[in-house]
């Protein structure tokens, strides 16, 4: 699985019948990070009477807020841009400083979404890709011949830990890990373990 995350802070402002949209994109990695990155933009912006939100975390979980805006005029919209940028691990905040026009719900709706991508554009998003950790604890005299496998296979070597045996922590695509366990039993007849070690988010390079 791929996606998208911001690589910095992105902030923009626009101006829409005298109301500034003043935007916000954060990246983040769980609930906790957002509602902290929520609670200062708003504590920033003290004097706005909307600070409409939305995030989508790493595992894909999303919330979205209008934050008394009218339903649906701001949160949601907001969020189904993220959905189509294929973004996660985001947090998008569009505070309103009111001009005192009203904007009609479709003109909200337009106003927070633009302030909302040109935040996003200026987090210079970075893509992500989902790989497997696997584990192999193997004897020195193997070790040199797995990591060869692992760079031949298109795997990653995250680390090696020398100790009475060699643990080897590496990254491959999914359709590749099978395809390494195999080999690992094959070189070493069995003599090496190859086991599943979760999931790892890296960057594309």
């Amino acid at each position: 699985m791929e996606f998208f995350s911001p690589s910095r802070a992105g902030a923009s402002e626009i101006t829409e019948k005298r109301s500034r949209f003043l935007g916000r994109v954060l990246r983040i990695q769980n609930a906790g990070e957002a509602r902290a990155e929520l609670e200062r933009v708003r504590a920033e912006h003290h004097t706005a009477r909307h600070n409409p939100w939305c995030y989508i975390l790493p595992d894909g979980s999303e919330r979205a807020s209008d934050d008394g805006e009218p339903s649906g005029t701001s949160g949601a919209p907001m969020l189904e841009l993220l959905r189509r940028e294929s973004v996660r691990g985001a947090l998008c905040v569009v505070t309103r400083y009111f001009g005192g026009v009203l904007l009609g719900p479709g003109g909200l709706s337009r106003a927070y979404t633009a302030a909302a991508k040109a935040a996003l554009e200026a987090s210079a998003p970075v893509r992500f890709t989902t790989k497997l950790r696997i584990l192999t604890v193997c004897s020195y005299r193997a070790a040199p011949r797995i990591k060869s496998e692992i760079a031949a296979l298109g795997g990653e070597c995250e680390s090696a830990d020398y100790a009475e045996s060699v643990t080897l922590s590496a990254l491959f695509d999914p359709e590749r890990a099978e395809m390494f366990r195999w080999r690992v039993t094959e070189i070493t007849a069995g003599g090496a373990t190859a086991e599943d070690a979760g999931e790892a988010v890296v960057p594309v390079k």
